[in-house]
């Protein structure tokens, strides 16, 4: 760390460059008057770093705090410190394009008025989406309803939008909560963003769906007047994603595929393994096709990159360091190290390690190099002592006993505290928490070891995750953060995804002796949709558009209707054909998701 350039304070001129106006107060709230945006609440990084951060760490959360206004170039503009991503908007003939409307909607409102408090009261003539994440979408119904505007996305950005968070999308909720340290103090001792941005807004999930997909790399676009060329990037940070440039502005947008620091290749939250490999070619590409004709790159998070020989540099050292890290995974897979093996062993090139934006704030090299290694082979490392290992409770157990009890561990992880090696502290006393959770000296411990893991750790999801599980072992789980799927995004799941999300909430041995069929019939599609589920052996199966066959039991319905009926909504009538009691027989062998489910304890 030492070696670090502090001295160089680039990134803080252009985090500066352009700024128009802040929000005042930076605080957001829905309009029931819950809040869900305060950005004002990290005004103590004004101060020195303190000895409970990385200061590393403290850098890279200054820089994302910075909120407001900017002018990227002329007739393009970005707000950002709004929500975890940054919207722009480019100026037209019309009126405005806005690209990527953030996570909530009212965030995303109070976005386009500051921007129009200082550009005039233009109208939205477009929306981009530049990738399937929500916090790109999320907030589109804050700034239109669609009213016959084109919605321009990636290749398949609905199948992935809608999808992503909706199958494990209870874990994923649960365990983003500790990525984003949602329920942490926002202080020197607590949350100081993420690296990619500063957190989550929590307020209402909308989506506008597309009515222009961009199916092409070299696909080009006028809209409102404004010329674009697009780069389809799937499989990077997102399976549908896109860069583009704006010709006429000599400005490049890179989505979130080149940001000022290392990415995940899989977020600790949970999520598909990306492909390092081709993310790097598609960087590469972006090089061949766009830096001669740009002047200015910006990104759908954090500061833009003024200069052609800086947006070069820039891009190659990305591109470097995803290559990097999936060649140099590989090589050493194929020499026998493990993941772990190879997540200790890594080490960037000297250059990757001096530039800020490759640092691990967001995704780690640990992390990220053991994910390369999961995409290639798996969880299974090829040892057999692994192959049938006891799931955390039982093999701490037998830990716990094999070193004579809980008081044993405790005292030798105290041990290990004081030699400072707090990695393996962790690991004995995680066992003795897992094999006694009421042992609260162990737990008390083990709270200290996660503090101070998260003080040191230059990674701020680590930091989150360290200090969210400190926290909830002194008090418990957390309460849900957020509905695991808003009703923005169920309205747009297809029938057939509906009915998937329904099959994983069966309760396979409740359901092993029912069998049945339910066609159902969706009177609003044009031409009306007809599927069938059958419980078979405890799996519910689902076909579309099936022939023959005698069903239990038909309904006829809109997709609303069903939506509200696979939601729990079942007092209303339904049109129906023979056994209504069946659909009860499916309904009574459903479990809710737990939302709030223990991690550091069992």
């Amino acid at each position: 760390m030492a070696d670090l350039p502090f001295h160089d304070r680039t990134d803080f001129d252009d985090a500066d460059r352009g700024f128009v106006a802040k929000l005042t107060p930076a605080l957001i709230r829905a309009a029931d008057g819950k809040v869900v945006w305060d950005n004002d609440a990290y005004a103590f990084l004004d101060a020195d770093c303190p000895p409970t951060a990385h200061p590393s760490l403290w850098r890279q959360a200054q820089l994302c705090a910075k909120q407001g206004l900017y002018e990227v170039t002329d007739g393009i503009y970005q707000v950002r410190g709004l929500d975890l991503a940054n919207m722009t908007l480019v100026e037209g003939e019309r009126g405005v394009i806005v690209i990527d409307p953030l996570i909530s909607t009212e965030c995303a409102a109070a976005a386009l008025r500051l921007y129009r408090d200082h550009r005039g009261d233009r109208p939205v003539t477009a929306l981009i989406y530049t990738h399937s994440h929500v916090d790109h979408f999320g907030g589109a119904r804050g700034v239109t309803d669609g009213d016959g505007i084109p919605v321009i996305a990636p290749a398949r950005f609905m199948e992935h939008a809608v999808s992503e968070n909706v199958h494990a999308g209870t874990a994923m909720n649960r365990r983003a909560a500790y990525m984003y340290g949602q329920f942490l103090p926002r202080d020197p001792e607590g949350r100081l963003g993420c690296g990619l941005g500063m957190g989550a807004s929590t307020g209402t999930v909308s989506l506008v769906p597309p009515t222009l997909d961009v199916t092409r790399t070299g696909q080009e676009e006028t809209v409102d007047g404004v010329r674009i060329v697009f780069q389809l990037t799937p499989g990077t940070e997102a399976p549908a994603e896109m860069n583009f440039l704006f010709p006429g502005h000599r400005a490049l947008c890179l989505a979130e595929n080149a940001t000022h620091n290392l990415h995940n290749v899989l977020t600790l939250r949970g999520a598909p393994v990306r492909d390092t490999r081709v993310w790097a070619r598609y960087l590469t590409e972006a090089i061949a096709l766009f830096a001669d004709q740009a002047d200015v790159a910006f990104a759908s998070h954090h500061w833009p990159t003024w200069g052609p020989e800086r947006i070069v540099t820039f891009l190659s050292q990305q591109r470097d360091l995803y290559a990097y890290l999936h060649d140099q995974t590989l090589r050493l897979l194929n020499s026998g190290l493990t993941g772990p093996e190879i997540a200790e062993t890594m080490q960037l090139p000297p250059a990757l390690e001096q530039a800020w934006h490759t640092r691990g704030y967001y995704g780690s090299v640990s992390h990220n190099v053991k994910a390369i290694y999961q995409r290639y082979l798996g969880w299974f490392d090829g040892n057999p002592a692994h192959l049938w290992e006891y799931p955390p409770v039982e093999q701490a157990r037998r830990y716990v006993e094999a070193f004579g009890g809980t008081s044993a561990v405790v005292a030798l992880a105290g041990g290990y505290i004081q030699e400072g090696d707090l990695r393996f502290a962790a690991t004995l006393l995680n066992h003795a928490v897992f094999a006694d959770p009421r042992d609260s000296a162990a737990r008390r411990l083990l709270a200290q070891v996660y503090t101070r893991l998260g003080h040191g750790a230059e990674n701020a999801t680590w930091r989150n995750f360290y200090l969210t599980g400190a926290q909830e072992l002194a008090g418990g789980p957390s309460p849900a953060a957020t509905d695991t799927a808003p009703p923005g995004l169920l309205n747009a799941l297809t029938p057939a995804q509906l009915f998937d999300s329904l099959a994983i909430r069966v309760n396979g041995p409740s359901a092993w002796t029912e069998h049945f069929t339910i066609d159902w019939h969706l009177t609003d599609t044009s031409p009306g949709e007809h599927h069938r589920t059958t419980m078979s052996n405890g799996a519910l199966i689902h076909e579309q558009s099936p022939s023959g066959g005698s069903p239990d039991l038909t309904l006829r319905l809109t997709k609303d209707r069903l939506l509200g009926l696979l939601t729990g909504d079942t007092d209303r009538g339904l049109d129906h054909d023979g056994d209504p009691a069946v659909l009860q027989r499916l309904i009574a062998v459903l479990e809710t998701p737990t939302p709030d489910f223990a991690i550091v304890t069992p």
